[in-house]
């Protein structure tokens, strides 16, 4: 599946625990579209929690779920511990097709890269 166009405010690229089925539907309380996609530029890594930090030549794997509206955002949003532990910013990513989208990503703040306790 290709991204439905080339910037949606109801798409959200996802690189650790959402990229599992399961844990969103729990979370939003219904399913919702996702479909595979790359982030360059960032490396994916893990501490206390995933995340992702700025790194030439390399790219993120994961998904981009769509249809998103603003309570799912705010659900996310608390899920992500916002603003203490991420922080949610606009990006460009490759989806399967060989289409650029812009949507919302989860960049980690200082909180988020302290080593596990």
């Amino acid at each position: 599946m290709s991204a439905p166009d080339a910037e949606s405010d109801g798409a959200l690229f996802v690189y650790g625990s959402l990229l599992d089925r399961a844990h969103r539907m729990a979370l939003l309380g219904r399913e919702v579209a996702a479909y595979p996609a790359r982030l360059e530029g960032y490396e994916r890594r893990r501490g206390r929690y995933f995340y992702i930090i700025e790194r030439a030549g390399v790219e993120t794997p994961g998904l981009v779920l769509s249809g998103l509206g603003e309570r799912d955002f705010s659900v996310l949003d608390r899920y992500e511990e916002v603003p203490r532990l991420y922080t949610r910013v606009k990006v460009e990513v490759a989806d399967g097709g060989g289409g650029k989208l812009r949507c919302w990503v989860y960049l980690p703040t200082p909180m988020a890269l302290r080593p596990k306790d």
